[in-house]
């Protein structure tokens, strides 16, 4: 999977098109990635003691891989692998930076 946590991504069609955030979780079985304030969904909860306050409560859910792009330098990008020094290195593939 190309996508690691903590990169900015940009969601680039379904409900969410548009909106952007940092992943969160990444789910390489499931070619997901959970990223904040995208896919947000409502569960109900119930109180499990005195202290825990139920409700509704708003979970991100996960979202295909494909559907979302890494933003560099503030613009969509596909991501790509090179090596260099004998290690393999991520770039971008429209500029041809190291990510």
């Amino acid at each position: 999977m190309k996508l690691k946590k903590g990169d900015n991504v940009v969601v680039i069609y379904g409900k969410d098109a548009g909106k952007s955030g940092e992943v969160k979780q990444v789910l390489p079985r499931e070619n997901k990635v959970v990223v904040t304030g995208v896919n947000v969904a409502k569960r109900h909860a119930a109180r499990r003691n005195e202290k825990d306050a139920g409700g509704i409560k708003s979970i991100e859910m996960p979202i295909a891989a494909s559907s979302v792009m890494l933003l560099h330098k503030g613009k969509p990008t596909r991501v790509g692998y090179k090596v260099k020094d004998g290690k393999k290195v991520r770039i971008a593939r429209t500029t041809g930076d190291e990510i």
